[in-house]
């Protein structure tokens, strides 16, 4: 390339690097000196140390916060993917054409709510005068209203919600883009549906699933919206315990350095996707 090409080919990028660095890289650096720092009083003290990450790792409450978020990410991501596949089959290959336009348009409808208010219309349904415990004493099958707000099924509930239409759409794209001729060929060598989809269709939709799996952990792991909301004050996710530091103890070498461990776990997951990505085009 030319030094003129060069030059152009850098004016092109400048507008999307500088705005990378002011509202990104510059931002992140100030956070990572102040995980470093510490709290002295009311006085920010600036150095370097490692206070804050020993706290969070030897303190029971913010280990338990990490565990919390993990368990309900990882639950959210797997059932969302288990529920999202067969709805992804179906609108690919059981629903005609000129209709899946029209499904794919519904299946998103959940993306034209208000965050805020999904949560707070899943926290009338869950809670103890909500549609569900209705229903059950209705039909005789309790006496007594079940306790489903403010608890992790009705987190786990607000975020597969979302995300399973989200994962839908990923693998949508992936299965209408195999050609009919794989399964063809599979049948005609002697394999049946189940080995098919096993040995055929499953590996060559597994980018879909991967990609799809890991925007859900990367969204679910820093949600803080709908474990406030559904979840309470039960079990604290670390988004939770970080708005905790900033808002009632003004700490924010701790949170910080909470956000630097949540960006560290969004970080592991994108190379544990990325590799299982790799090795799949081995």
């Amino acid at each position: 390339m030319s030094d003129g090409g060069a030059a152009r080919g850098w004016g092109f990028a400048a507008p999307a690097l500088i705005w990378t660095s002011v509202f990104f890289v510059l931002p992140f650096a100030v956070m990572a000196a102040m995980s470093l720092a510490t709290l002295d009083g009311r006085t920010l003290v600036w150095g370097i140390s490692l206070a804050n990450y020993a706290e969070i790792f030897g303190e029971s409450f913010l280990r338990r916060a990490i565990v919390v978020s993990l368990e309900i990410t990882l639950t959210v991501t797997v059932v969302s993917v288990l529920l999202a596949y067969p709805l992804a089959w179906i609108i690919a290959y059981r629903v005609p054409p000129k209709r899946q336009r029209l499904v794919l348009m519904l299946a998103i409808l959940p993306f034209w709510t208000s965050y805020v208010v999904r949560s707070y219309s899943w926290l009338l349904v869950l809670s103890r005068e909500g549609v569900i415990n209705k229903a059950l004493i209705g039909l005789g099958l309790i006496s007594e209203p079940l306790t489903l707000a403010s608890t992790r099924f009705a987190t786990v509930t607000g975020f597969v919600h979302f995300f399973v239409m989200l994962l839908t759409l990923t693998i949508y794209a992936n299965l209408v883009q195999l050609s009919p001729n794989y399964r063809r060929a599979a049948m005609d060598l002697g394999a049946n549906a189940f080995q098919t989809f096993r040995h055929v269709i499953l590996p060559l939709t597994l980018p879909g699933i991967v990609v799809g799996a890991f925007l859900t952990f990367v969204l679910c792991i820093g949600d803080y919206i709908t474990p406030q909301i559904l979840g309470g004050n039960n079990e604290l996710t670390v988004p939770q315990v970080i708005m905790v530091q900033l808002g009632r103890r003004a700490d924010f070498p701790m949170a910080s350095a909470l956000s630097i461990v949540l960006m560290g776990l969004v970080t592991l997951a994108y190379l544990t996707s990325s590799r299982w990505l790799k090795l799949d085009r081995l």
